[in-house]
């Protein structure tokens, strides 16, 4: 199990930096060109309450993961199965639960399957944590947890949690900074707010930024990141990441780098509208490609490689909350041109956007009564 240990050649960022309420008003971001046209879509499997993640199986079936804590298998057919056996206990409070699921790269020998999760810890406290086990019939074997966030926090919010392979079996984790201890995001000596990066039994790669620290830490100055994406391109992670009221954003993840959180954001305070932090850029902190002020909320994500859309391959999605969407982004290396949303009718809080072995987008809707939906090709301009 991957345990975080103090880091004290690290060292704590100074907290001194967060200078709140600051006069001035918040900049606006970068203007990107937006269109709103009509999704279609199929509706293929319904019956999911709050779907969060899915896996596509090399057999044609797919792995859905149930806010709740349920673990379902989805038949080539789109049948529903009953609840798998084997998945650790959940902490389904506020925005925790089951959350992601992915499929170790080498699946199709060895059968491991991970899970990102709320777990209690002690007393009134909770955390994300990562298990996998190996997916034997109707269930998990084998199951163990190979991850567990430092330290635990009482909240309900902010969990993240995507779960990316990179091409070197490195699996990232991303982690929220739990709401209640944002100040956290930039302390070198945790893992709230950050993203880290593990082996598949959960040990720390020693590539890894900060591994002579005996720290996961990949990135650090995150808000609540719940979508991530390898760009096929490049080879890097591309998360998306949401902000408080305004401000969320895509950012492109590089080992090291400290992304701002709450130092420089686009957003302020959700009651009071107050400024958050010193400001939205500053030396030595990343800037997001995407900044969307006011909100939409953005989920998972998925980057574009089939031929089943005309004009889409290369694109970004991210699937939106509040915004009710699809949204497409139109990249130029790692600049965004263009932006189109799809709007689905009626409006749904899509979770998760995933392109299936097939080639076509497949989307999560979080709701109670969840569908799985297929996206068609063809849209109607607004």
């Amino acid at each position: 199990m991957a345990v975080f240990r103090k880091a004290s050649s690290i060292g704590i960022v100074v907290l001194s930096v967060f200078l709140l309420g600051m006069a001035g008003a918040v900049e606006k971001p970068a203007e990107v060109p937006v269109t709103e046209s009509t999704l279609l879509k199929e509706v293929v499997a319904e019956g999911l309450s709050h779907p969060w993640g899915m896996a596509f199986l090399p057999d044609g079936r797919k792995l859905v993961t149930e806010r709740q804590g349920t673990l379902r298998l989805l038949g080539a057919d789109w049948s529903l199965s009953p609840p798998l056996a084997g998945v650790p206990e959940v902490y389904a409070q506020g925005q925790g639960g089951l959350l992601d699921v992915a499929l170790d790269p080498d699946f199709a020998k060895n059968g491991f399957v991970y899970l990102s999760f709320s777990e209690r810890g002690p007393g009134r406290t909770n955390r994300t944590a990562v298990a996998r086990g190996r997916l034997d019939g109707n269930g998990l074997r084998e199951v163990e947890v190979i991850f567990r966030q430092s330290p635990p926090v009482e909240s309900q919010a902010h969990f993240g949690s995507r779960l990316v392979f990179d091409s070197k079996g490195g699996l990232f984790v991303t982690l929220g900074e739990r709401s209640v201890r944002r100040y956290e995001a930039q302390n070198l000596e945790n893992e709230l707010g950050k993203i880290v990066r593990l082996t598949p039994e959960g040990k720390i790669p020693p590539d890894n930024p900060f591994a002579k620290s005996d720290s996961p830490v990949f990135s650090y100055g995150h808000r609540n990141v719940q979508g991530a994406a390898i760009n096929p391109a490049t080879g890097e992670l591309w998360i998306s990441e949401h902000g408080p009221q305004g401000g969320d954003e895509i950012n492109i993840v590089r080992p090291g780098r400290n992304y701002g959180w709450p130092v420089v954001t686009y957003g302020a305070e959700y009651v009071t509208g107050a400024k958050i932090g010193q400001g939205v850029r500053k030396a030595g902190i990343e800037d997001g490609i995407r900044i969307w002020a006011p909100s939409i909320a953005p989920a998972g994500m998925a980057f574009y490689t089939g031929d089943r859309y005309p004009g889409w391959k290369g694109s970004l999605f991210v699937a939106a909350l509040r915004g009710e969407m699809l949204v497409r982004l139109t990249l130029e290396g790692e600049k965004v041109v263009a932006e189109e949303r799809l709007i689905p009718t009626p409006g749904r809080r899509l979770r998760d956007v995933r392109q299936g072995p097939d080639g076509y987008l497949y989307a999560l809707t979080d709701e109670e009564e969840g569908e799985v939906w297929r996206i068609l090709p063809g849209r109607s301009e607004k």
